[in-house]
C-alpha cells in the first residue's frame, strides 16, 4: 500500500469518527477550521512565506465553489 493509500485510509477513519461524534454537518465546520489550521502550522514550520498555503486555499475555495454550483467534487 503506498503512503497516499494510507493516508486515505487515515482521512476516511477521521471522517467517520467526526460523523459519528457529531452527526449534524454543520457542527464539522469546526473540525475543518482545526484541520486547516494545522496544515497551516505544517506548511509554515521554518518557512516564513505563505504563499504556497494562500493559493491551496484560494484552489480549495474554487473546488468549494464548484461542488455548490454542480453538486459533485471535481
Amino acid at each position: 500500500m503506498s503512503k497516499e493509500d494510507d493516508l486515505r485510509d487515515v482521512l476516511n477513519q477521521t471522517a467517520k469518527e467526526i460523523a459519528a461524534a457529531q452527526s449534524n454537518p454543520r457542527t464539522w465546520l469546526s473540525w475543518m477550521d482545526y484541520l486547516l489550521e494545522r496544515l497551516e502550522d505544517e506548511a509554515t514550520k521554518g518557512y516564513p512565506d505563505k504563499g504556497s498555503y494562500i493559493d491551496m486555499l484560494s484552489a480549495l475555495q474554487g473546488e468549494i465553489r464548484n461542488r455548490l454550483k454542480t453538486g459533485g467534487w471535481h
